[in-house]
């Protein structure tokens, strides 16, 4: 056994649904000894840097539910079986802005909260955007409102927590590195 690496005896399955499964996985340690891990089984997600001709991202402000309040946000979903990242961030960003690109460019990925869970975030910027006529409509219990900051405005949002959402504070922070 490699030094950090932890074996997997056994595992039970206590809940799947739809967007995540929940896991229990009894481990030997690198010392020989056993412990439970709780794990979150998550397919991956994707988040896109919408970027307008005049330089300004595209965030989607929407409710939600686990914080029982409204966040700011870059447009983002879950990558559904067998779909590749770009696929679903075309996907994302039609569906919750109604604009699709002529360009899209992976920037980063990254793993959420890898103590516990195994989602994937792969992160994309998309440029020489245009509006899609009879855009596909935002599922139909997701309500958004769109609102276009420029990278400063958006990086003062994340200075003053008005964006605490982790993928657009680390995905916008990274944009303003990759510009440096």
């Amino acid at each position: 056994m490699k030094k950090f690496e932890e074996k997997t005896i056994s595992k039970e399955v206590l809940y799947e649904g739809k967007i995540i499964n929940l896991q229990i996985e009894e481990v030997e340690l690198p010392n020989g000894k056993t412990s439970k891990r709780e794990i979150i089984k998550h397919p991956g997600a994707v988040c896109v840097i919408a970027v307008t001709d005049e330089g300004k991202i595209i965030m989607v402000e929407q409710y939600r539910k686990a914080l029982e309040r409204s966040i700011l946000e870059i447009p983002a979903g879950k990558l559904e079986p067998g779909e590749e990242p770009h696929i679903t961030a075309v996907r994302e960003l039609e569906e919750e802005t109604g604009y699709g690109c002529r360009e899209l460019k992976p920037l980063i990925s990254f793993y959420t909260s890898p103590g516990f869970a195994d989602e994937l975030v792969h992160v994309f910027v998309a440029e020489d955007l245009y509006k899609i006529e009879n855009a596909s409509a935002t599922d139909e219990d997701e309500f958004v409102e769109l609102i276009e900051l420029t990278l400063e405005e958006a990086e003062e949002c994340v200075k003053t927590q008005r964006i605490f959402d982790a993928k657009t504070a680390y995905a916008v922070l990274h944009l303003r590195l990759q510009q440096s």
